[in-house]
Order: C-alpha cells, then structure tokens, then sequence
C-alpha cells in the first residue's frame, strides 16, 4: 500500500484550530495518532491482500480526519482516557470513508484526495463493496463497545445510507428542493459528524445532557461544513482543495448555491439558471462561464449566510456546557469552519 500523503488540510488540522490549553492539544494529537494507526490497521485486517488494498486504498492517503477529532473531542466531556475511545474515533472514520467510496460511484468521481478513486482504479462493483466492507467493520467494531454504541453507529448508518438514496432519487414531485437538499445532507454529512461527538462523549461516560447538546452541535456542524464544500467548488483554487473547480457542476450536483441559482428569476440571473437547467457542465467552456456568473450571483452569498447560520446554532447548542477547554475548541472549530471560505 503506498505511503499517507499530506495536503493542505491533512494533519494540519488540528494546528490551525490554534487550541490555547497545551495539554488538551497534546492529549487530541495523541489521539489522533492513536486512531490513525487504528485505522491503518483495521483497513488491512482482510485476509486477501487484494481486498486490504482497495479497502486501505482512501484511507492511506489521508484526509481531515476531522471525524475522529470530532470523538476525542466529545470524550473530553467525561473520561478522555477511557478505554474505548480510540476505537470510536477508528468506527466513525470507517463510516465516514465507507461512504466516500459510495458517493464517488454514485458522482462517477475520478479522483479523492488527489489520487485516483478506488471506482476510477478498480470498477464500481469493486468500490460499492469496498464500501461496505469499512461499514461492516465498523459494526463490528462498535459489537466491542456495547449496545449504546452499537445503536448510534447503526442509526448513523441509516440515516447516511437514506441521504445517499434520497440524493440519488432527488426531491419528490411538488417538494422544495432546498428542503431536500437539506434532508439529504442531514442523513449524509451532519449524522456522521452527530456520531462522531456522541459516541465519543458516551465512551468516556459524559452526562446526558452534554451528549444531547454535542449531538446538535454536530448536526448543525455538519450542515456548516457541507455548505462551505459547496461553496469551495465554486470558489476555491485545485491547490487548495485538491479538487477542480466546478467538479459538482461537471457532475451535475445539485449543491445549494446551485439550487438557489436555478430559482433566482431576476433579469440578471437568466443567463446562469439557463446554464444550469441544462443539466450536468461538461463543456470546459461553459462551465468556466458558469462560475464567472457566480462570482456576482448572489446565491453566492445567500448560501454564506446560510451555513454561517448553522454555525450560529452550532454555538448556541453548547452554550449550556460546564466551561472546558474543549469547549473552545468546539468554537475554535466554528471559527475555523467559517474562515474556509472568507
């Protein structure tokens, strides 16, 4: 399997959120470590080699890992040291790359992370049940943490696989496609940043209450970071996301400022909702159009004020938590959320 590369994001992370308590950061960089060799070791545990490296295969080359960060924060809320919480942070980023693989097949996506997708090198079929190899691991390895932890990862599950099917779908005839954008990205992105906090918290025995309160930070958190991706598409240079720009547009994502686009019926944005309806931008040419029209649309910023209004609510979920210093990292990492796209 080659070697984990970094790119602007990878393991710089948890450095950018500049965490003022040197012990809380020491402790989440341990963790970090911890659950990455954890999850190294999980993608490698097929008997059949062939099947280790396309499970291995995203997973190897890196990524945010935003998600077990997300766990090792939420355990700071009982016992961080509790044994456990590596292997929730190794299950939530199992489910989160389980669907990566999914999500590339269904966008029929040549590369992740800068490499080729595991759908590009070994086929679709190969991908889908790659895919779900890493969830099926990660039920097993939530068996190993008791029944609570057993319900969160496999309600996680429904709701992600249910926003995958409700995206491939689309939105039923009569419903608003904004609310199905919505409801989608509930089930895809917020419901895994949601088990993320919450079985975390659970591992390391936090009170109720503050696992209620994570698992709504999570939820709007998620809702945040998906609609600051699609703002990237639009905005963001390939040096920076490692993607092109305009993939989703090439794909023929609906992504919010799309949607909010294609229902803008002013004179000054015909052009680009005519653009847009005519369905996925494979043209170079009028792609590249596209986003010049976005950079004075104002979905644009419409969009903005959305996901910084979830981020708002993010905030005002843990408002309520006794003061700790991952309490400012949790806001740390709103503020971090935010700054992706200014």
């Amino acid at each position: 399997m080659a070697a984990p590369t970094t790119d602007r994001a990878t393991g710089t992370l948890l450095a950018q959120l500049e965490i003022e308590d040197g012990e809380l950061t020491a402790r989440l960089a341990d963790g970090l470590e911890a659950a990455e060799k954890g999850l190294q070791d999980t993608a490698a545990t097929a008997a059949d080699p062939r099947i280790a490296e396309l499970t291995g295969h995203l997973a190897a080359f890196g990524g945010k890992r935003l998600r077990p960060l997300l766990v090792l924060l939420g355990a700071e809320f009982g016992e961080p040291w509790s044994a456990g919480v590596t292997e929730a942070a190794v299950i939530a980023e199992l489910v989160h790359v389980s669907s990566l693989y999914h999500d590339d097949v269904m966008d029929a996506a040549t590369t992740r992370h800068g490499v080729p997708s595991a759908n590009a090198r070994w086929g679709e079929r190969s991908a889908v049940f790659g895919g779900d190899w890493l969830l099926a691991r990660a039920a097993q390895l939530s068996a190993a943490l008791g029944a609570e932890t057993i319900r969160l990862n496999a309600e996680a599950a429904g709701r992600l696989v249910t926003g995958q099917l409700r995206e491939l779908t689309g939105p039923a005839p009569g419903e608003d496609p904004v609310e199905h954008y919505f409801q989608v990205l509930s089930g895809k992105t917020a419901a895994l940043f949601s088990l993320a906090l919450s079985i975390g918290a659970h591992q390391a025995g936090a009170p109720t209450a503050s696992i209620q309160a994570l698992d709504e930070y999570g939820r709007q958190l998620g809702l945040a970071f998906q609609i600051a991706d699609d703002l990237l598409d639009l905005t963001a240079p390939v040096d920076w996301t490692g993607k092109e720009r305009g993939k989703d547009l090439a794909a023929g994502v609906a992504s919010l400022p799309v949607l909010l686009a294609r229902a803008d019926e002013s004179t000054d944005g015909a052009e680009l909702r005519e653009i847009l309806l005519a369905g996925p931008l494979t043209d170079t040419a009028v792609r590249q159009r596209a986003l010049e029209l976005f950079r004075t649309s104002p979905a644009l910023a419409t969009t903005e004020d959305m996901m910084h209004l979830r981020l708002a609510r993010a905030r005002a979920a843990i408002q309520g938590l006794a003061p700790h210093p991952a309490h400012q990292a949790l806001l740390a990492l709103c503020a971090f959320m935010a700054a992706r796209t200014a």
